[in-house]
């Protein structure tokens, strides 16, 4: 069967390459060009080291505070090897496969520029691993987010020289026995090599695009929840027309509101006489809300997609300029700052969404209270709205800045840093915790919908309704609705078909 490869070079990293490398399984392959600019630094980081008996840190010096001892030429294949095994301090949760996968990529990129002197044989390795599927164990816990993702990129490094263990086709293995089975040697590290594996942001960088990728599918699932709702609560549209939204002129409030407007087109139920003359903020302020959020994360998004095409391991080499640079490219505060951003915006998602369930329950606009026929025999939707209820206050609990902390660390010469790995495993299970929010709005969107009948709403909300109903049919009677909630989660985990 053909693959398909996504080159690796220094040309610009897009975001939907990066989820075709996860959707389409989109294998890598280094240009030429990358070969050869890896291939000239490491060459002139070789000249340099023979010819010059200056101090580079972590080439031919110690780590953190002991950035001054100074390590003679016999030993830095062993201080690199030291590197890796001392500073792969990973506990808690193993980190998913996805970000695991783009976390290699973006080690991959990172080194392909030729500014970080690494031999062509790391950055090949680790190309191959990822093509043949054998991807590192890594952990959630261990990195303050400067000097970059220490622990975790040590756990994806270990491989290389032997130890540590990887995944191969789902299951788990020593990295020695995959090694054998490849036919791999172990790579015996050269100068600078394992700093550059483990310097870097891509731990935050992997899991800040893969909840971008989610969350991106997650905000056009909320338009179209949002519209359900809207007309199951037989709701004034007066709100989304497009001269309230054209006088603010955000560009994502305008976006919401021309998308709800496209949603309703052709509306029975928006067609008929209304009692009331506008609706509850939840209902009436979805542009606003919503298209806030949109804001949001086109902002991370940049900032991320900058990120991914970003060298930030240190020091960085310049062979062209004759300079080895010690700086900071590692330090993760752009991402950290974002991450927590991107929690904050996503959540909003839920907490709204929570509000427009708890309005469908309450017995207004000639709905039954909880949404059920018998009520008081039968409980309705009541409790998926305590669910709700409270993964919307765990997330405002997750949504606590983590970048607005530091702690000192290597004896206070590492005295600042992000927390930018903290805000990024964190803000993935904001968006998670979003998506079950806005499955449970669904499931009592589409309860609520059949209570207007034989009115129709649209033909694109009843095209999503009939797809809905296929998986979970209408609530007559009490049942065990974690089995719908299950169900309707399933059903927002594929991408919204747009017309």
């Amino acid at each position: 069967m053909s693959k398909n490869y996504l080159k690796i070079d220094d040309s610009w990293l897009n975001f939907e390459q990066v989820k075709d490398l996860i959707f389409k399984d989109h294998q890598l392959s280094l240009t030429e060009d990358a070969e050869e600019k890896i291939v000239k630094c490491r060459k002139y980081l070789d000249k340099k080291l023979s010819n010059s008996g200056e101090l580079y840190y972590g080439i031919n010096t110690g780590f953190g505070f002991f950035q001054d001892v100074k390590i003679s030429n016999t030993q830095l294949e062993e201080l690199q090897n030291n590197l890796l095994k001392s500073h792969a301090c990973g506990v808690g949760e193993e980190v998913p496969k996805e970000v695991v996968k783009l976390m290699m990529v973006l080690k991959i990129k990172s080194l392909s520029y030729g500014y970080s002197g690494v031999g062509i044989e790391i950055v090949k390795r680790l190309t191959e691993m990822y093509n043949n599927d054998v991807l590192p164990v890594i952990y959630t816990q261990g990195s303050l987010g400067a000097s970059g993702d220490l622990a975790p990129l040590s756990h994806l490094s270990l491989p290389l020289i032997g130890l540590g263990e990887v995944y191969y086709r789902g299951i788990k293995h020593s990295a020695e026995e995959m090694l054998a089975k490849f036919e791999w040697k172990p790579i015996q590290l050269q100068s600078k090599e394992g700093l550059a594996l483990i310097n870097g942001t891509q731990f935050m960088a992997a899991y800040g695009l893969h909840s971008l990728i989610i969350g991106e599918r997650l905000i056009a699932w909320a338009d179209s929840i949002a519209a359900i709702s809207f007309e199951a609560f037989d709701g004034v549209d007066d709100c989304f027309n497009e001269k309230i939204h054209n006088i603010r002129c955000h560009k994502g409030q305008v976006d919401t509101a021309a998308r709800l407007r496209e949603l309703l087109k052709g509306s029975e139920i928006v067609r008929q006489k209304k009692l009331q003359v506008q609706d509850p903020y939840s209902f009436r302020c979805i542009p606003q809300v919503h298209g806030a959020t949109k804001d949001s994360f086109d902002h991370v998004q940049n900032v991320f997609l900058k990120e991914a095409n970003s060298v930030t391991d240190n020091p960085n080499i310049f062979p062209d300029d004759d300079l080895i640079l010690s700086g900071g490219n590692f330090h993760g505060q752009p991402l950290a700052l974002t991450l927590d951003f991107l929690a904050i915006a996503m959540a909003e998602l839920g907490s709204i969404s929570e509000r427009r369930t708890y309005q469908l329950l309450s017995g207004q606009r000639g709905l039954p209270l909880f949404l059920v026929k018998n009520p008081g025999l039968h409980s309705g939707l009541m409790i998926p709205q305590y669910t709700a209820a409270g993964i919307v206050s765990e997330n405002k609990q997750l949504c606590t800045p983590a970048s607005v902390d530091s702690m000192s660390s290597s004896n206070n010469q590492e005295d600042h840093v992000s927390m930018g790995a903290n805000a990024a495993t964190k803000c993935l299970r904001v968006v998670k915790n979003v998506e079950r929010v806005l499955a449970i709005e669904l499931l009592t969107a589409v309860q609520a919908l059949e209570f207007r009948r034989p009115l129709r709403s649209s033909p694109e909300i009843e095209k999503i309704v009939a797809a809905f109903r296929e998986k979970v049919s209408f609530n007559n009677a009490d049942r065990v609705l974690r089995d719908d909630m299950v169900k309707a989660v399933d059903f927002l985990s594929e991408p919204l078909s747009e017309p």
